[in-house]
C-alpha cells in the first residue's frame, strides 16, 4: 500500500502553500495592527499566527502520513493527518478564546482606530491570498480526500469570513463606528470556535474508525454483487486512514468452485470497487453460499 506520486505531490503542494500564505499574512496583519490598534485586526493576526503553527504542524503530519507502511504500521501512517486535525482544532479554539477576550476588553475600554486604510489594504490582500489557497486545497481534497488538508481548508474557509468581517469592521470604523470593531471581533470569535468543533468532530470520526457513508458502502456491495459468479455479499466494513479507505467484505460463491476460480472472482470484485473508488484498499473473503445459508438457518 502506498500513495501515488501525484497524490503525494498534491499533498505537499497544499501544505507548503498553506504555510506560505499564513507567513505572509502574519507579517502584513502585524504591521497593520501596530498602526491601527484594531481589535478586529488583532483577531486576524492572532488567527494567522495560529494558522501558521497549525500549517507547520500539518506539513509535518502529511510528511509523516506519506511514509509507506512498515513492520510496525502495516496499515500505513495515514492517521497522522487526523491527529494533526485535532491539533488544529485546539489551535483554532484557542484563537477564538483570545479574540473574545480582546474584544470584551475593547468593549469595556473603547479606543479610536488609527490608520484604518492600511488595515483595509491588508485585508484585501488577505482575501485574495485566502481565495487562491482555498482553490488549491479544493483540488487537493477532491483528488486525495486528505483529512489534514480538509481540516486546514475548513479553518481557512472560516478565515475567509473572518477577513471579510474585519474588512467591513475597518470600513465602518473609518466612518466613526469604532465600537463595531469590537462587536465584529466577538462575533468572529464565536464563529471560529464553531469551526474548531467541526474540525475536531471530523478528526475524531477518523480516529474512531467511523464507517464510510451508507450510500458509499451500499454502492460497494452492488459493485461486488455485479461481478459474474457472485451470488451475494455481506459483512462489509470500512474505515479511513489519511487518504486511504480500507474495505473488507465477504463474497458468497458457489461451494463447488475451485480455489483458483474463487480467488479470481474475488479479485474481480476487489478491482470493481477499486476502479470506482481509487483510494480503497479492498480485502475480500470468499464464503461458500451453502455455509452462509446454514449460518442463517436457511
Amino acid at each position: 500500500m502506498s500513495t501515488s506520486p501525484e497524490h503525494a505531490r498534491l499533498l505537499r503542494l497544499a501544505t507548503r502553500a498553506s504555510l506560505a500564505v499564513a507567513s505572509i499574512l502574519i507579517v502584513a496583519k502585524a504591521v497593520a495592527w501596530w498602526l491601527s490598534g484594531s481589535v478586529s485586526l488583532l483577531a486576524g493576526l492572532t488567527d494567522s499566527l495560529l494558522d501558521g503553527a497549525a500549517s507547520f504542524l500539518n506539513l509535518l503530519a502529511v510528511h509523516y502520513a506519506l511514509r509507506p507502511a512498515d513492520d510496525d504500521h502495516r496499515y500505513g501512517h495515514g492517521k497522522a493527518e487526523s491527529l494533526s486535525g485535532m491539533a488544529q482544532a485546539v489551535f483554532v479554539a484557542a484563537s477564538a478564546v483570545l479574540i473574545a477576550i480582546q474584544a470584551i476588553e475593547r468593549l469595556k475600554n473603547p479606543e479610536p482606530l488609527g490608520a484604518p486604510w492600511v488595515g483595509i489594504g491588508v485585508m484585501l490582500l488577505s482575501l485574495a491570498l485566502t481565495v487562491a489557497l482555498l482553490m488549491v486545497q479544493s483540488r487537493v481534497i477532491r483528488e486525495t480526500g486528505s483529512t489534514a488538508v480538509r481540516a486546514d481548508s475548513l479553518h481557512y474557509r472560516s478565515d475567509l469570513l473572518l477577513n471579510a468581517s474585519i474588512l467591513v469592521a475597518l470600513m465602518l470604523a473609518s466612518f466613526g463606528w469604532h465600537q463595531l470593531d469590537a462587536w465584529f471581533g466577538l462575533a468572529i470569535a464565536v464563529y471560529i470556535l464553531w469551526s474548531a468543533l467541526q474540525i475536531a468532530r471530523e478528526s475524531v470520526a477518523v480516529l474512531m474508525d467511523e464507517e464510510l457513508p451508507p450510500d458509499v458502502s451500499q454502492h460497494m456491495l452492488e459493485l461486488a454483487c455485479a461481478v459474474p459468479g457472485v451470488l451475494g455479499a455481506h459483512d462489509l466494513r470500512t474505515r479511513i486512514s489519511g487518504s486511504h479507505w480500507f474495505v473488507q467484505l465477504h463474497l458468497e460463491l458457489p461451494g463447488d468452485l475451485s480455489l483458483s476460480v474463487a480467488h479470481g472472482i474475488s479479485d474481480q470484485a476487489a478491482d470493481a470497487i477499486h476502479a470506482a473508488y481509487p483510494r480503497a484498499e479492498v480485502l475480500v473473503h470468499a464464503d461458500p453460499q451453502e455455509v452462509v445459508l446454514a449460518a442463517r438457518g436457511q
